[in-house]
């Protein structure tokens, strides 16, 4: 997957985005309307665990991440330097990919890898502290990389180079942004209930098909999980022919040479298996990535449906300011209200106070009318942009995922082809007892 996003990147579109950096780079190795992986190498060469201190002064024990980097041009003359390479940790990662989702909530922002191994068959552990698990998470990483730095919007943002050229204060940098403050109130916003009365058609859709595309990928995730713990117990049972046939060969003097070829023949059947399974995870992860991606999806979905809702409010106070300006200029209330029923009691206001509130409310109608046109067109372009960026997210999944089956089903294939072959070897070897 990760040598695919490189090969994508190369052939990539730019034309319908403009780059979106936060600010002028004083290096060259962004520039507008190019991505950051035609201009720079980019790989997690490897992990190490480490030990150290928490923030409450308690010992841990976690894995950080080699990421290193080589401008392109150099490889493109030639020279082969030395890269550039700093270590992350994978909350390093998450600070980056939250950045990402506040600054650009209208774009499917590549999902990290999983970081409690899920939809585990029972010969792999679920700890994440395990090398094999380890070894799919840095895999996973670099994809993630890989993904943001081709992406052509995401990858012009200047925090992105700096997580992948400043090793230290990086984070600090983030954190001035201010971007958790809005990340804090987006959250909120998002977790509330809340009903929007003229949503968008087709992100209504859009957000209904990650639904189902979270459904299916998760089903054949699990399906996938039970075939790979019954295949496994098949291949081993195999060892068990190889076993008898060894054994048998032991008492058998014409017989003995065939029965012992073939027992080899089962035992290398039996021991295939870990290999097999071991590329089949490399497909998994795969599915997996877009289990996380419907989730973004549905995300930014989300965001414009909030866009939506504020409009809707601030639309309806804007009404409800004019209609109350009407009430007050001819003094006539067409709902029922408690200032109508004081002024039926106890009579109209003077002049002097109906004329200051007239004034008042001429205001805030101007500034609700300045709000209603900012949040129109907030909710416009989001919807615009999700949408272009939608559509680039659908090409990509439907080529990934059409190579990933295809691939798959021919690794189904030759694993089929191995076991006609090794029965066929035993099969040899019998005719020459």
């Amino acid at each position: 997957m990760a040598e695919d996003v490189k090969e994508e990147s190369a052939a990539s579109n730019d034309e319908s985005y403009q780059a979106a950096s936060d600010g002028s780079l004083s290096n060259t190795m962004l520039t507008e309307g190019s991505c950051l992986l035609r201009r720079m190498e980019i790989c997690v060469a490897e992990a190490e665990k480490r030990s150290g201190k928490n923030a409450v002064s308690m010992q841990e024990t976690y894995t950080v991440y080699l990421v290193e980097t080589r401008p392109m041009d150099a490889i493109a003359e030639g020279r082969n330097p030395p890269p550039d390479s700093l270590w992350r940790r994978y909350s390093e990662f998450e600070l980056l990919r939250n950045y990402l989702i506040v600054t650009y909530p209208y774009i499917v922002v590549p999902p990290l890898p999983e970081k409690r191994a899920e939809f585990v068959w029972h010969k792999l552990s679920a700890d994440n502290m395990d090398p094999d698990f380890v070894e799919h998470r840095r895999i996973g990483l670099e994809n993630f990389l890989l993904r943001v730095a081709s992406h052509p919007v995401l990858s012009n943002n200047e925090m992105l180079y700096n997580f992948l050229t400043k090793e230290h204060g990086w984070k600090e940098m983030v954190y001035e942004t201010g971007f958790q403050a809005k990340a804090d109130s987006r959250l909120r916003a998002l977790s509330a209930t809340f009903r929007v009365r003229s949503p968008h058609k087709r992100l209504v859709e859009m957000k209904h098909y990650s639904d189902g595309l979270q459904s299916h990928t998760s089903q054949l995730l699990r399906a996938r999980t039970r075939v790979a713990d019954r295949l496994y117990a098949v291949y081993k049972v195999h060892g068990n022919y190889g076993r008898v046939f060894s054994e048998w060969s032991a008492i058998e003097k014409e017989m003995g040479d065939g029965l012992q070829s073939a027992g080899h023949h089962m035992d290398a059947y039996a021991a295939s298996i870990d290999d097999i399974l071991e590329e089949e995870e490399h497909y998994a992860d795969q599915l997996k990535e877009y289990l996380s991606y419907a989730e973004a999806l549905r995300a930014v979905c989300r965001k414009h449906e909030l866009s939506q809702f504020e409009l809707e409010m601030a639309s309806q106070d804007l009404t409800s300011k004019k209609q109350q300006r009407e009430e007050l200029a001819t003094g006539i209330v067409r709902t029922f209200s408690l200032k109508g029923m004081t002024n039926k009691l106890f009579g109209q206001e003077a002049p002097e106070q109906r004329e200051a509130k007239l004034n008042l409310l001429e205001e805030l109608i101007a500034e609700g009318e300045e709000t209603v046109k900012e949040k129109t067109a907030e909710c416009d372009e989001h919807a615009e942009k999700a949408w272009a960026d939608i559509l680039r997210f659908k090409d990509q999944k439907d080529k990934d995922l059409q190579e990933a089956l295809i691939n798959y089903a021919l690794m189904q294939i030759s694993m089929c082809k191995k076991g006609i072959q090794v029965w066929s070897n035993a099969k040899e070897c019998f005719l020459k007892m």
